[in-house]
């Protein structure tokens, strides 16, 4: 019996299977001009899982035609990176290594720092790849000599085109007949929540559950695996979403930890991410600064722990957002200021702001309470205001502080 994850029989062979990531793989996508071209640096990707890291790793591979040595830093010891360098001495590697790092993130300074000498003579290319911000977990040394790369999590639309892809293949594999309807087809790719590994698994499953060599896989039969995904379609998302939004902006913590659940239980972790973070400055924002710091927190645990885990930090970053004072001054600033800019306005800073010679500038912390009076915008729109104070604690504090050093603008 062939226990072979479907996602790994069905792992892209070629740029043109690659689902998600245009731009990167797409026609003109930045790796694969990359690749068409021959010439190749150390890359890092990172990005959540399931967005094809691993298979970029390997066509990067074929496509350069370098000797291709893969190891996961959650199980490779020193002694195994040191065995992987060696092979550049041997006719094995004597065309060129290329060293795929699977969560890199687990290596440690000493054996991310063992890799330097070989990718600057250029023996090995790197290819890294990482779950997790690059610049907290990955030696500077290595990021200063490597490319980053962003995978980001795949669309819907893309997904179901590998699902779709992996029903051919299962009913050419085991000569059955099965169909599944587009609209469940739909619900699933977006409770994946981005992860082609997990849809696909989330498919397998469904597919071998459901009776008989022909018909419809049902929604019992996903259900069967992922009760999350049922009732849930593009609307439910973005009703959902919107519901989540409102709620905080609304102080209510009741309702909107009941929405922030409602998407989980769809698997929709980093979507709601997103959202949250939006929802921290654009509704909350100068009245409690400290709420963006703690979402995004919140957002990265949640992310590293993973769902059902995820779900106990993001409540907390939900329940924060709800019940703290609100502010939309930021969102109406920089709406305001983009409409300047878009209308073509304040396009020539200051003489004194300018570089190189920065000629009349005052350096404020010349003057008393650092602070001096002079001129930060474009002449064409000296006067304009696009920050107004609003009316909770913390921002009325910073406009009486304003005022103290008659730095406040009279609108």
């Amino acid at each position: 019996m062939d226990n072979t994850p479907l996602a790994e029989l069905l792992r892209p062979q070629s740029f043109d299977d690659m689902v998600g990531q245009p731009h990167l793989f797409g026609p003109h996508g930045v790796l694969r001009k990359m690749c068409e071209s021959g010439r190749l640096t150390n890359m890092i990707f990172y990005g959540p899982p399931g967005t094809g890291k691993t298979t970029s790793a390997a066509l990067v591979a074929k496509y350069s035609d370098l000797s291709f040595i893969r190891l996961n830093a959650t199980t490779a010891s020193l002694a195994d990176v040191k065995n992987a360098l060696s092979s550049t001495n041997t006719v094995f590697g004597s065309g060129g290594l290329l060293l795929y790092i699977d969560e890199i993130q687990y290596f440690n300074r000493r054996q991310q720092q063992t890799l330097l000498e070989y990718i600057e003579d250029g023996r090995v290319t790197l290819v890294a790849s990482t779950t997790e911000n690059p610049h907290f977990y990955i030696y500077n040394a290595l990021i200063s000599r490597s490319t980053l790369f962003e995978f980001k999590p795949v669309q819907p639309a893309d997904i179901s085109s590998a699902l779709r892809r992996a029903l051919n293949f299962l009913n050419e594999k085991t000569g059955r007949s099965k169909t599944v309807s587009e609209e469940l087809l739909a619900s699933s790719s977006l409770s994946a929540g981005g992860d082609v590994r997990r849809a696909l698994t989330l498919f397998e499953n469904a597919y071998y559950n459901s009776e008989g060599d022909e018909g419809p896989i049902t929604q019992e039969d996903f259900d069967a695996f992922d009760p999350g995904i049922r009732n849930y379609s593009d609307d439910s998302h973005y009703d959902l979403m919107s519901a989540l939004q409102k709620s905080v902006r609304g102080s209510d913590p009741d309702a909107a930890v009941f929405y922030l659940c409602r998407l989980l239980a769809a698997g929709e972790l980093i979507a709601a991410c997103r959202r949250l973070q939006v929802m921290a400055s654009e509704d909350v924002g100068p009245a409690y600064p400290m709420a963006a710091v703690l979402t995004r927190a919140c957002c990265e645990s949640a992310i590293e722990l993973g769902l059902p885990e995820a779900r106990l930090p993001l409540t907390n970053a939900v329940i924060v957002l709800a019940t703290a004072p609100k502010s939309n001054s930021a969102e109406t600033a920089s709406t305001a200021a983009m409409a300047d800019i878009e209308a073509g306005l304040g396009m020539i800073p200051p003489e004194p702001l300018r570089s190189p010679l920065f000629k009349g500038y005052k350096y404020p912390h010349d003057y008393p309470n650092h602070v001096v009076k002079q001129q930060y915008l474009p002449d064409d729109i000296k006067d304009r205001v696009y920050y107004r104070f609003g009316p909770n604690k913390t921002e009325q504090a910073a406009k009486a502080y304003a005022e103290s050093i008659g730095n406040l603008k009279k609108f």
